[in-house]
This record gives structure tokens, sequence and C-alpha cells, in this order.
């Protein structure tokens, strides 16, 4: 009918979001929550994974998609007459490389798309104010593209010195009532609030024992990463670029995944003084910096043609070691292997997954094991790591023969099944996947 508008689509929605956000830096936009209606939810529901575990509810992807748009239709009227209530998340405990465990939250799934069409809303506006140094839980954004840079600037900008800055238990102690100031200098939808604000109160369920955390937010949550961003976007990333770089007398780069970060500086001086006024900013805002895990390393390039000096250090950020090592061609160029407790907790579990599955048949041990090997060569395969993804493939063919062993009475493989293991079921070889 002539005279009458198309219904805006829910990519046309969030282009104009960002192009406002983009715009307008200081603006605050307070009607948000409106957007998100049976299209939207629709959208999220799609982006939200199908092969999570279900929350306290036990409502599973499958079940919900069954009457997908009954279900939406339901959600959007209880979002809009303000009768959405957020269910407790169940917690689960996984292992830590220190041998301590970490806590992971399972959201019920309508919780999950609210959170994820949130998360749209939030990542429309805060994408345009993020620093490019910030590459944890990000679109279009991976590890790898964080440690490309942290490589570069130390070699563009002369580093000679790093601050390795450990915030204790962030995502525990995230402080609600900062959160929220932060956010609202943004985003002052009070819906948008409101919804954050029952989620962070919403409990948290382990076993039989509900409780409610007065402040963080649990890991596993699709809202925590962007609220995380949010928080040190402000904390720590506006703070070293408006406040600390200007007062410094050299160069001096910042790089974040997350909550792990690590600041370079040209100059020993400029460092030392970031290192003692980090902690007063992060306690302001209700953070923790580990006072034995947070260190002064020297970590510079050596003039050509020297040897090592015992005095530069080494750091371990984001699963690999960094290191000054000689190239070819004779040049000092940063390094990188994988961390030592990273290449432990591989190499343990690899052992238990042998263990625990030696009685499947060989070929579906086989697949398996192929497939975890190729998944660690994609994140550890880097440029002068060869010798340690080697040493994974060999003790996760190592520890396969032996648990095989303990299927026989004598425990040990016949010399037949140990040919065919070496010529039919050969594991893969390492590989170097990203050249950085």
């Amino acid at each position: 009918m002539e005279g009458t508008s198309r219904p805006l689509t829910v990519s046309t929605k969030l282009q104009r979001i960002a192009e406002q956000a983009k715009s307008y830096p200081e603006m605050e936009f307070t009607t948000l929550a409106h957007l998100m209606d049976v299209d939207w939810l629709r959208e999220a529901f799609h982006k939200t994974s199908k092969t999570a575990s279900p929350g306290v509810d036990g409502v599973t992807v499958r079940q919900y998609a069954e009457h997908l748009e009954e279900n939406l239709r339901d959600l959007h009227e209880r979002l809009r007459n303000g009768h959405y209530r957020a269910m407790p998340v169940e917690r689960v405990w996984i292992d830590k490389e220190d041998g301590t465990q970490r806590p992971i939250g399972k959201p019920v799934l309508e919780d999950k798309i609210v959170q994820r069409g949130v998360v749209m809303l939030l990542e429309a506006v805060y994408e345009q104010d993020f620093y490019e140094f910030s590459y944890g839980f990000r679109p279009d954004r991976n590890p790898h593209q964080a440690l490309h840079a942290l490589r570069e600037q130390c070699m563009e900008k002369n580093i000679h010195w790093i601050v390795d800055a450990d915030i204790s238990g962030f995502f525990d102690s995230l402080n609600h009532t900062h959160l929220v100031d932060i956010l609202k200098l943004r985003v002052k939808d009070g819906g948008i609030i409101r919804l954050i604000g029952k989620w962070l109160k919403a409990g948290v369920l382990e076993g039989e024992a509900l409780t409610f955390p007065e402040q963080g937010t649990p890991q596993g949550g699709v809202i925590s990463p962007i609220l995380a961003n949010i928080y040190l976007h402000h904390v720590l990333d506006e703070w070293f670029v408006r406040e600390v770089q200007p007062r410094l007398k050299g160069r001096a780069f910042l790089v974040r995944f997350a909550d792990d970060f690590v600041i370079g500086c040209e100059i020993e001086s400029d460092a030392r003084r970031i290192l003692a006024v980090l902690p007063k900013r992060c306690n302001r805002f209700g953070l923790t910096i580990h006072p034995t895990k947070t260190k002064l390393v020297r970590f510079g390039r050596l003039p050509r043609g020297t040897q090592a000096d015992d005095q530069n250090g080494t750091l371990d950020f984001l699963g690999f070691t960094h290191y000054w090592g000689l190239s070819r061609q004779g040049n000092w160029v940063i390094k990188r292997k994988t961390a030592k407790k990273r290449l432990r907790r591989a190499l343990k579990a690899f052992w238990k997954w042998c263990r625990e599955n030696r009685h499947r048949p060989i070929q579906e041990q086989y697949t398996q094991l192929c497939a975890k090997l190729r998944g660690h060569y994609q994140y550890y395969g880097v440029r002068h790591n060869y010798r340690a993804l080697a040493a994974v493939r060999d003790y996760a063919g190592r520890a396969w023969r032996y648990w095989l062993a303990r299927r026989t009475r004598t425990g040990r493989i016949s010399e037949s099944v140990s040919n065919m293991l070496d010529k039919v079921f050969d594991l893969p070889r390492p590989r170097i996947i990203h050249a950085i």
C-alpha cells in the first residue's frame, strides 16, 4: 500500500545505532530496549549456541525450537510488560593449571536469548568506543591478533620494559554499582539497566544451595564478556590513553584480551610509575592487582651480534611464553613457545582422555585424537613453537599406546598392532598455522 513503510530489519537497526554512536561519542542512549521485538529475539536465538548445556529448567534448544515463534512471542510479551524474570545460574567447576578450580555459570536458554539480544545492542554502541588494542570477545578479533600486536609494538616502539599485570578474580569481583554507573555514561536506558541488574542478582545454584553474590558476573553467561570489556574499557583503557600516556617520557602501549593485559614501556622510570599507580586505579573500582603475579619485566631488544643477556626476562601472555631470540639471519626477534602451565595441562588432558576412552574402538579413538591434536595445533601452531607441538604429539602417541596395552592380558601391544598404529593410525604431524 502506498504511504506505508516497511519495518526496519535487525541489521538496519544495528547499523543506525552504530552510526549514531560513532558520530556522537558523548551521546547517551536512552531508548534501546524497545528495539528488542520478536524479530530481534529470533535473531538472538539463531546466534545462541545450539550445543550449550541447558540450565536449571532443563529446556534444550531443540525443545524450545519446536514452538519457536510461540515461545518468542510469549518471551517478548513478558519483556514488554515487565513480567520477565531471570532464572538462577547453575554453577559448575573446571580445573585450572595451578590445581585450583574456576566457576562457570550455565544460564537457562531464555536468559541466553535475551542476553544475546542485549549484547547485540551494546556491541552496536560500544564497538565504536572500544580501542584497537582491546581484542577479547569482540567481533572479528582473536588472541592471535593480540599476540601479533604485542610483538609488533615491542619491536616498533623500542620497548625495554613490560608491566605484566594480573587482576585477582576479575569476574568474581566486578562491582555491580560501579558497573551500572559506567554503563549509564553511554547507555541510560532504564529497561536495559534493569535487565542487566536482574541477571547480576538472579542468584547462583550450586547443588541444592542457592546464593546471591553481591559482586561479580558468572563466567559462562552470554552477557559477561561485553560487561567485562565495558568495565575495563573505562577502568583501564581510557585511563591509559587519556591520563597515563600523555604523562610518559617515552613511548608505551597497552594490549588487552578481556582481563588479561600487558603494558610495554620504552623507559624504565615510566614502567615503574605505571606499576605504582595501577593498583590504586584498580582499587578505586573494586579490583585488586595480584601482588605476586604482577611484576616488572626487562624485555628489550639486544644489539645485533651480542650474546643473550641473562637480565632479559620472559613474558607469559595468552598461553605463550614470549622471549627474545636470534633469527636465522642473526637478528634479535621475539619468539614464542607454549607456556609451561599450558603444556602440562595439554599433556595431562591427553593422558586422561586416553585412559577414560581406552575401551572404545581403535578407529573411533584415532579420529578423536586426531581432532584434538589438530585443535591444539590450531591455537599453538605459531612460528618458533614447533618443538612444543612435536612434544605434545609424541606424548599423545605414547599415552595412547600405553592405555591400548592395558586392554590386553599381557599389558603389551603385539607387533602387528604396533605396525598398524605406525602405518594406518599415524597421528597428524605438527603444523605452523599462524606466521606471526
